[in-house]
Parts: C-alpha cells; structure tokens; sequence
C-alpha cells in the first residue's frame, strides 16, 4: 500500500527528564494543560504533581521522565493562592459558576475584616465542599452532587498559615494564603464571608507557590510554542529540584552498582532516619531509606548504572 503523500508524520517523542513549573491558564484541565505541554516537548512521559482546577489558573509543576517517579514529594507541601472573594452573594458551587443562592447587603468595615481574618490563621478544621474531586466509594463528590446526592463528610485537619488581606473595597476581598495540603480555598472563602454575615464566592483563584517552587519561574503556553529547541531544554530543573530539603547522602560508584542490584548498604551516614537523597560524582541518583545503620533503594533513576547519560543536571536513558 502506497503511503498518503498528504499524511502528516506522527511526531516522534522522545525521552526527557526534568521539571517544568508551567503557569495554567483559565478553563484548561490539569490533564489537558499536562498533554499541551508534552507535546510541545515531544515528551515520551510526563505527569503533574497534583490538579488545579479549570477555574485556577497558575503554578503546575510539570514532570518529565524520571522526574515522575518524584513528584509525590510535592503532594504533602505547602501551597499558596492568591484569592479574590465577591462579597454578598452566595452560590451552589462556592464559585462563579453556581447559581445563585442569595444576595446580601455587605456591611462590613475594615477593622471587622481583618477581625475575622484572624480567626482563619492557624490549626483548624475544614468541612470538604461536595463539589470537589474528593473521592467516595470511588467516585469524585461533585458526581454525587450532580445527581441531587449529598454525601456525609468528615472535617479534615488543615493550617493556613498566611493569611494576608490585600485588597478590601467593599463587595470584595482579595487575599493571600498559604496554607497546608488539603486546604480547599473556595471553601476558605465562603466562610470568610459567612463569618461577615454577609456570604460570598470565589471568582478568582490562582496558585503562587508551591513549597519552593515560585509562579515567577514559571512559562506560560505560548512562551513555550515561541521557544527553539535549545530554549526549551533551558527551562527544564533538574530532577533532584523536587527534593531540595532531603537529606543529601553521597556514595561511590561500588556502593551506587549494589544499590542499583537492590542491595542494602551498611553505613554510618550521620544523617536522621527516613528518606535521603543519593548523590554519586556525576549527580543525583535516587532515593533511599535509612533506618539506623540500614540504607535501602527507594526509587532511583533508571540509567544509573551508565553515569555517561548524565548530562548538566538533566537526565535519559
């Protein structure tokens, strides 16, 4: 059979490994935003480290590669939003896109804004919104939801640990928040403003931060389309980027082979029992777990065996 002179070549993706911190736009899917940008790199493998919703829009690490095998490093960190809350209308869904459920007059001054937002800062307890990804028997609570069914939720532990009024004019604040994971900032919000008495709901929400990765080094889409090839790889960090406060263990290249054999190793390292991160002369290589004198492979990277293909921070197989 002849070939279809008209038929366009499949791209031919390719193996990469880094991390990308990716600004999401508005009304782009985590997953969709993710494909976007693995085409774009012509990647073999890529994930996230954790959804922002279509409505957000903002930081998203992305992971290529071996990267993926790190990127739950991300999910027990600390975020930070930066929120806008519209005072004085409540709706089904705690955001813009609900309908509306009441409407208030919003009397509140200053002095009592920041008097309840006091009361937000610190340990405390959040009730799960039903219109969230949260899963029950399996499926997400907002399908629950749709189909006229509430389900009975449990309060989860959270800590907002900043809590910083930006912007007051009346009918909306505009804050900053870092809070722990698990934190739901719709949810943050509506009770903000029910503590007003007057309710409210989101109409902005964009992620900032998250742990030590900044929004400010973050590429939008179309910075990534515009970019050459050599540009492109510059905007890759480094794998062990994910794991900068992990306890740094080096090790020769004997001891590098055993662990790559799945091999225990036997050492006084000094450092304190849990995960470390392993380094040989060339570079990152892994994780371990130490337990006392005990040091066992975790995860490590799947070309250490060949320190060649280790290149200025970014690795292939």
């Amino acid at each position: 059979m002849k070939p279809n002179p008209t038929t366009k070549p499949a791209k031919k993706y390719r193996p990469l490994d880094g991390v990308l911190l990716f600004d999401k736009p508005l009304e782009l899917s985590s997953n969709d935003a993710l494909q976007k940008v693995r085409r774009v790199f012509q990647a073999e493998k890529a994930g996230h480290t954790g959804t922002l919703d279509p409505l957000a829009t903002g930081l998203l690490p992305i992971c290529f590669g071996e990267a993926t095998k790190f990127s739950n490093a991300l999910l027990d960190a600390d975020k930070t939003y930066c929120t806008t809350v519209r005072l004085g209308v409540t709706t089904t869904t705690g955001d813009a896109e609900g309908e509306v459920l009441a409407t208030r007059a919003v009397t509140s001054t200053l002095a009592e804004v920041e008097a309840v937002l006091a009361q937000f800062r610190g340990a405390q307890q959040q009730l799960p919104p039903m219109h969230s990804a949260l899963k029950h028997q399996g499926k997400p609570l907002y399908e629950y939801i749709r189909a006229g069914i509430t389900i009975e939720r449990e309060l989860r532990d959270i800590v907002i640990h900043e809590l910083v009024l930006l912007r007051f004019d009346g009918n909306e604040l505009e804050l900053s928040v870092r809070c722990s994971k698990g934190t739901y900032i719709r949810t943050l919000g509506e009770d903000i403003a029910a503590a007003l008495g007057c309710g409210g709901h989101l109409i902005a929400l964009r992620r900032t931060a998250i742990a030590h990765f900044d929004l400010a080094h973050a590429y939008t889409l179309e910075q990534l389309a515009a970019m050459s090839e050599a540009q492109l790889l510059a905007t890759l960090q480094p794998v062990d980027s994910l794991l900068p406060t992990m306890p740094r263990l080096n090790l020769d290249e004997v001891q590098i082979k055993r662990m790559a054999q799945g091999q225990r190793l036997s050492l006084e390292t000094g450092l304190p029992d849990g995960r470390i991160a392993l380094y040989s002369a060339q570079g990152f290589v892994g994780v371990a777990l130490q337990d006392g004198r005990r040091v066992a492979p975790e995860r490590l990277l799947s070309g250490i065996a060949r320190s060649a293909a280790i290149v200025a921070g970014v690795f292939s197989e």
